[in-house]
């Protein structure tokens, strides 16, 4: 039998509230998150989106981690593009093995039972 054990995260952003009074000037973001630059450009792994509640919303593996993190809240064909205020908390991990990209991509899914992922789900 294969154990598979899901690594702790690299880097886990969270989103930030604008703080301050009106005059301030907003903090350049999207949907809240400012720390992008801390995921690795050009690292392989894997991208878990989190609510406030740490509930598992979605899981997703990339060649490029951070402009497929960006893609996830640009695209108009993201999974969570519908529930992309609901996201607070991102965790990251590179993986670099596209293989083992997937088999975590589907452990973590069927384990962890990301709410909006609807491939590669065999728990319903």
């Amino acid at each position: 039998m294969i154990k598979v054990e899901i690594p702790n995260p690299d880097i886990v952003i969270t989103k930030k509230l604008q703080l301050g009074e009106k005059v301030e000037s907003v903090i350049s973001s999207v949907y809240g998150f400012t720390d992008y630059h801390r995921i690795p450009r050009d690292k392989g792994g894997m991208i878990l989106f989190f609510n406030k509640e740490d509930d598992l919303l979605f899981v997703g593996k990339a060649r490029k981690l951070r402009p497929r993190v960006k893609k996830h809240f640009e695209d108009t064909v993201s999974p969570v593009k519908n529930h992309r205020d609901e996201v607070y908390k991102i965790a990251v991990f590179t993986v670099e093995d596209p293989m083992e990209r997937d088999i975590y991509e589907t452990y973590i899914l069927n384990t962890l039972q990301a709410k909006y992922n609807i491939d590669k789900v065999f728990y319903k």
